[in-house]
């Protein structure tokens, strides 16, 4: 063991004696129940085994008992438990809407009170409040965020330069030439889990997003505006304009994220539109399990779209955080507290799977330099945008993936699919 690794070792076991301020003693038999979707790459489950293990040692009488759930299926049996009114006690969360339904059923509790002791240092310690902001609902907090970054694409740059491509596209045209050039070298272009629907909804928004800005959205939101404008057409125009190009690898609908993102690990895809845990989950499930050579993966930013009104340093993004369940007992607060220190959040970052931490004293812990290059764009985003199936209510938020859906196959046009967005929108948010 390396003296660093010594020297951190040290300051967990001093944060784990610290942190049960207020929690004199544990209750015997205190059960704590988390659920994650940590199951790619290994590393990342076993780090929250190790996590949950010295939190115990430390503190004996409690019990965290783990699971973890791929993305899917932790979505579906959540909202089995959601309707039966028994959240686990801490959970996967990406804020925003959804989390805010959960908090306005009472099935969540308020951790305000923690946040906001000893002068707020808890809350304070956050360095993206805006990021902490999507866990609060009428002036409460119901969970923090683990990692928050942005989506963006990340690229081979072996393909790349097969293709003769010779840097990362920075208008819309220049990515539409640079599909184009993919496909003429026989490169599958972009690698896209579209039975998923989420991995394809950050196409349709993006393009949202760069043609309306803040603006069209919030016009929407508040119902000033629609979803039917003409900004959230013009991002269906976009996609078909991509869609006209065969950009996806063969059977992309048929494929879940974990298959499409196997195929940029396994140096079958030349891009993948996705958020800041992509190299990890490239990785964990490519063929060897080792993913691309050092290297070969890149990052850039969504291409300018000329005429549109949002900005280039406009971001589609967020990451994981964890939701506090109604009956969580105060050890599982203090759990999530010692799981957003510092050191903790370090520990994550070394592990090289794309974790961006949320905490002050954290961030210089990122050295790559891809990973730099997100938090740079997550940092210095003008408006950032939580991805709408998280930030909208779940009926909204179903509308658009099943609305991009029908783009991507075909059945919808790019005013139909506005439409019904628009649909469920004009009874949901009134």
């Amino acid at each position: 063991m390396n003296a660093r690794k010594i020297l951190l070792l040290a300051a967990v076991l001093g944060t784990l004696a610290l942190m049960s301020v207020g929690i004199t003693a544990a209750q015997e038999n205190v059960t704590i129940e988390w659920w994650t979707i940590f199951t790619t790459p290994p590393e990342l489950t076993e780090l929250a085994e190790t996590l949950a293990q010295e939190y115990m040692d430390a503190h004996p009488g409690v019990t965290i008992e783990l699971t973890h759930l791929e993305n899917e299926a932790f979505k579906e049996r959540l909202a089995t438990v959601m309707q039966s009114g028994d959240p686990p006690d801490l959970f996967q969360s990406w804020g925003g809407g959804v989390l805010w339904n959960y908090a306005e059923a009472g099935l969540l509790r308020d951790i305000t009170p923690e946040l906001m002791a000893d002068d707020a240092a808890w809350k304070n310690s956050f360095t993206t409040q805006a990021a902490l902001n999507l866990y609060s609902y009428e002036g409460a907090y119901y969970g923090v965020p683990l990692t928050f970054g942005a989506v963006g694409f990340w690229y081979n740059t072996r393909l790349f330069a097969e293709a003769g491509i010779e840097s990362p596209p920075e208008t819309w045209d220049e990515f539409l030439a640079a599909v184009q050039a993919l496909r003429d070298a026989g490169i599958t272009p972009i690698a896209l889990g579209g039975r998923d629907k989420w991995p394809g909804h950050f196409w349709w928004v993006y393009m949202a997003i760069r043609e309306g800005g803040q603006e069209a959205f919030e016009s929407a939101y508040t119902r000033e505006g629609t979803f039917a404008d003409e900004p959230f057409v013009a991002a269906g125009e976009r996609l078909l304009e991509l869609a006209a190009l065969n950009p996806f690898q063969t059977d992309f609908m048929a494929m879940g994220y974990g298959q499409a993102a196997g195929l940029m690990g396994n140096g079958e895809a030349a891009m993948e539109l996705m958020g800041q845990w992509a190299p990890g989950v490239q990785q964990g499930n490519s063929t060897s399990g080792e993913g691309l050579p050092e290297g070969e993966l890149g990052w850039f930013p969504f291409p300018a779209i000329e005429g549109g009104a949002g900005g280039p340093t406009d971001v589609l993004g967020g990451g994981d955080g964890i939701a506090v369940g109604a009956n969580a007992p105060d050890e599982a607060v203090d759990f999530l507290r010692f799981l957003t220190t510092p050191e903790v959040q370090i520990r994550f970052v070394e592990l090289g799977t794309g974790f961006i931490p949320t905490v002050a004293g954290a961030e210089e812990a990122v050295t790559d330099p891809l990973l730099q290059a997100v938090t740079e764009a997550r940092n210095n985003a003008e408006y950032y945008q939580l991805y709408y199936d998280q930030f909208l209510p779940p009926a909204v938020a179903q509308a658009v993936l099943d609305s991009v859906e029908g783009l991507l196959v075909g059945t919808l046009s790019p005013e139909e699919a506005a439409q019904a967005i628009e649909d469920i929108a004009s009874f949901e948010l009134e």
